[in-house]
């Protein structure tokens, strides 16, 4: 998954990259919203943070030369006011979140997942990588032309790395979506079912699409 951060404040910017490289995504940065709008429109970013006040262009006229443009990428506004009105106005415009500043980093990175989930929800009922066809409405998934057989669990945990595919998911993060619970370190649930889920898609077939990334969890890719 690629994100787009616009934002002005070098030091923001650095530490917003920083971060959320570590968390698995690619990172692009630009410090203007002339910039960034080109560069937007020209990488093609799965999620953009998207600083309000911004030079050359500021981030409420970004967002809507974005929409303008019919670009629906997901866009998640920074801004250091909450006022009501100001909230209405970005989600008027098309963002689809905000945060306030300042504001934790774990709180960026829940919102930018929960908004990309969102938008994975919305656009698809069918997730796809390689040879493998998930449908999230028959509840059916499919090795080339093989048909595999999923618990409710496993189909969840399948649903949930197809639509981070390419984004290592930890196991804290995979065990709050998927059990609703917090991960604690000795538990093996998260392990033991990526087990299972790969004797079932993975072992019989010559390409493996689920990887482990020691010390940092799991990825489709």
């Amino acid at each position: 998954m690629k994100i787009l951060v616009i934002e002005d404040d070098a030091k923001a910017a650095s530490l917003m990259s920083k971060g959320l490289t570590q968390e698995g995504f690619v990172v692009d940065t630009c410090n203007n919203g002339e910039d960034g709008l080109e560069l937007a429109v020209s990488s093609k970013p799965d999620l953009m943070v998207l600083d309000i006040m911004l030079p050359k262009l500021d981030g409420w006229e970004v967002l809507k030369q974005m929409r303008r443009l019919g670009i629906s990428m997901p866009i998640l506004i920074l801004t250091a006011r909450d006022s009501v009105d100001h909230r209405v106005k970005g989600l008027t415009l098309g963002a689809d979140d905000y945060i306030v500043k300042p504001f934790a980093f774990s709180e960026l990175v829940a919102r930018i997942r929960t908004v990309l989930r969102r938008s994975a929800t919305a656009l698809a009922d069918e997730l796809t990588f390689a040879d493998l066809t998930l449908d999230t409405r028959r509840h059916k998934v499919l090795r080339g032309q093989i048909s595999i057989d999923l618990s409710s669990k496993e189909f969840q945990l399948l649903e949930l790395l197809l639509s981070h595919q390419g984004e290592v998911l930890s196991r804290s993060f995979i065990s709050e979506r998927v059990w609703d619970m917090s991960f604690e370190g000795d538990s093996n649930v998260v392990d033991v079912n990526i087990r299972r889920l790969r004797a079932k898609m993975d072992d019989a077939f010559p390409r493996k699409l689920i990887q482990t990334v020691r010390g940092r969890g799991y990825v489709i890719r």
